[in-house]
């Protein structure tokens, strides 16, 4: 099992060797990112967009663009498109998000007639690997769903198990994330849970094991469960945190990267392809980790 966003490159270093469409390469971190995963071999790129800007930026920070394609797009609608239909068409199979804003690339994402929809919930999964801890945590959903209902919360549930087991974990333990442990009707994310829970011990959530609700200690530390007193077999234990709303989560992964420096990955899942949601603020390295995690996908035709 994976345990470092270290390992996760390292694996992905062993595998086929897969092709990035990057959407609005007119980016110095993005390029700056491009250029590092080509030279460790970690993939091949196509960078789609303003390719006058992207041969500007590429001079000032002395890249050199020989060895990748580049397809010209204006606009981030355009680019946002023209990526979707490079990955669509089979010539590249992961989509990297570059200078170009959520909403405009998801709505060609997301396009029931041209875009990369499976008929599944798409979510978004962000792998966690935070400093003082010996194992990666997933989290989610951080970026794209406002307020999941618990059919959906299901279904987000389920799209974090695969990315779990691209990471070598058969048997996650997800932690639903709440403002309490204990279920209060007044608190509709504790009702969630408690059903979660109870479709899981159905066989109605399989592939993991679900405890909460919990609070954020209960789901992560066994010594805060203990102290509370609570009996949960699987309280301290998650692998996955399940956030009960999109503020939540993104607060929560916002914090882990500027509070705690963590290292992340983030995917979303629901597509034909590996589509990889950075913020336009996150670092060049951010970037190839999240490459990294895209291969391990691909490779598992998730």
């Amino acid at each position: 099992m994976l345990t470092s966003m270290k390992s996760i490159i390292d694996k992905a270093l062993t595998l086929p060797r897969q092709t990035v469409a990057v959407a609005c390469a007119q980016d110095a971190e993005a390029l700056t990112a491009v250029a590092e995963a080509h030279a460790m071999g970690l993939a091949d790129f196509i960078l789609v967009g303003n390719t006058d800007k992207i041969k500007a930026i590429a001079e000032r920070i002395e890249l050199d663009l020989t060895a990748f394609e580049l397809l010209d797009a204006r606009g981030e609608a355009c680019g946002a498109a023209a990526t979707v239909q490079v990955v669509a068409s089979g010539r590249a199979q992961i989509l990297l998000k570059g200078f170009v804003d959520s909403s405009v690339l998801f709505r060609a994402v997301l396009d029931r007639d041209t875009g990369l929809r499976n008929g599944s919930t798409v979510s978004h999964t962000v792998v966690m690997d935070v400093p003082g801890f010996d194992k990666l945590y997933l989290l989610t959903d951080a970026a794209m769903i406002i307020k999941p209902d618990l059919a959906t919360k299901r279904q987000i549930v389920l799209n974090a198990v695969k990315v779990a087991r691209a990471l070598g974990n058969p048997d996650p333990v997800v932690g639903v994330l709440c403002e309490s442990e204990k279920v209060n009707p007044k608190m509709p994310a504790t009702m969630d849970a408690a059903a979660l829970v109870e479709m899981n011990a159905k066989g109605e959530l399989p592939g993991c094991r679900v405890g909460g609700p919990y609070a954020l200690d209960n789901a992560i530390s066994e010594q805060a469960a203990r102290h509370k007193g609570m009996k949960d077999p699987l309280a301290g234990k998650a692998d996955i945190l399940l956030a009960p709303d999109l503020a939540a989560g993104n607060i929560f992964y916002k914090s882990l990267m500027y509070f705690a420096h963590a290292r992340s990955a983030g995917v979303v899942m629901g597509t034909r392809a590996p589509v990889l949601l950075n913020s336009r603020a996150d670092s060049h390295q951010t970037k190839i980790n999240a490459v990294a995690l895209g291969i391990l996908m691909a490779a598992k035709g998730a």
